[in-house]
């Protein structure tokens, strides 16, 4: 039996250990894409395995398994992805003002962390602690966009493993395909683009990071050579240098919010470093530096006329 096959049983035996009412074939055809006689035989895979496995009561006529609670405690286990994935999410909450959700969700990550067995805690925390440092996200509401897991995946295991990679990549500007070998950092998520961070390990460009979008790369392989994550780069720093995630020299910005809508705006944080003044009249000023100028645009329409720009005074960032 493949991998990944083996991959869906184990997922199938959670998901019916975890659900109450039970599963249905038709559940197993539609969660994993299956035919009806696909779908038979990996329920009589688990049958075989999980002798436990007892058909739920149900007042219809579609059979449904589970599987008894305790059953797979001793197979259950948490990826270093899973747990990574989890302490973006209460990041993601702390950023979004949910703080009393952020904290509902830590208690969650202590509890699994506290599952979790120490010799498998032990291997796998420095992976999970590599993987959300590697992860940046900019925070904001807007479009999702939906990367391809062939490209997501290589690049999350180069990443963590400081190999380099090879990249076929289309830059919309040129209209042109270039091939890159390249030492990846991380990623950083905004509303519009998604990027990966990344140098060129041949010397271009002074080695530099740049951001690539990722859904203009095409192609991902894993090369054998390694590289030296450099100890005087923070992707934490690098994505404060800018208003989102799109990458300019930064500079001084100063905003000021009418009184209509000072309130609200005194809720947001529009950058880390920002600092807020509310004033006499009501007004709120809000200062930070920052590169990401179009990105400041694109935000600053969804305000109106309620907001106007004192810094950079080159260029409109407002309709008023």
């Amino acid at each position: 039996m493949s991998y990944e096959k083996t991959e869906e049983l184990l997922d199938l035996a959670i998901w019916m250990q975890s659900s109450r009412e039970g599963v249905s074939l038709r559940d197993i055809m539609n969660r994993f894409n299956v035919s009806k006689r696909t779908a038979d035989r990996m329920r009589d895979l688990i049958l075989a395995r999980f002798p436990q496995t007892m058909e739920a009561d149900s007042n219809t006529r579609e059979k449904r398994w589970y599987i008894p609670q305790g059953t797979l405690r001793d197979i259950i286990q948490f990826s270093a992805d899973e747990l990574s994935c989890l302490e973006i999410a209460k990041d993601a909450l702390d950023k979004s003002h949910l703080n009393d959700k952020a904290e509902e969700l830590n208690k969650i990550i202590l509890k699994i962390k506290a599952s979790i067995k120490p010799e498998t805690f032990r291997r796998i925390e420095p992976d999970a602690e590599e993987l959300m440092r590697a992860e940046g996200i900019a925070c904001r509401p807007g479009p999702k966009i939906n990367i391809a897991p062939e490209i997501i995946k290589p690049l999350r295991e180069a990443i963590l493993s400081c190999h380099q990679i090879f990249i076929t990549y289309y830059n919309k500007n040129t209209k042109k395909i270039s091939k890159n070998i390249l030492k990846p950092y991380g990623f950083l998520y905004g509303d519009r683009n998604h990027y990966l961070v990344a140098a060129h390990a041949d010397g271009f460009a002074n080695s530099k990071p740049h951001n690539f979008i990722l859904l203009n790369i095409k192609e991902v392989k894993i090369l054998p050579e390694t590289f030296i994550y450099s100890q005087d780069f923070s992707l934490k720093s690098y994505a404060e240098q800018s208003f989102g995630a799109f990458q300019e020299d930064p500079v001084d910005v100063e905003w000021i919010f009418d009184k209509e809508v000072a309130e609200e705006a005194s809720h947001y944080i529009f950058h880390p470093t920002q600092k807020m003044i509310k004033n006499k009249n009501g007004t709120l000023t809000v200062k930070f530096n920052a590169g990401g100028l179009m990105e400041m645009n694109w935000h600053l329409y969804t305000w109106g006329n309620h907001v106007k720009v004192i810094k950079p005074k080159k260029g409109k960032q407002s309709g008023k």
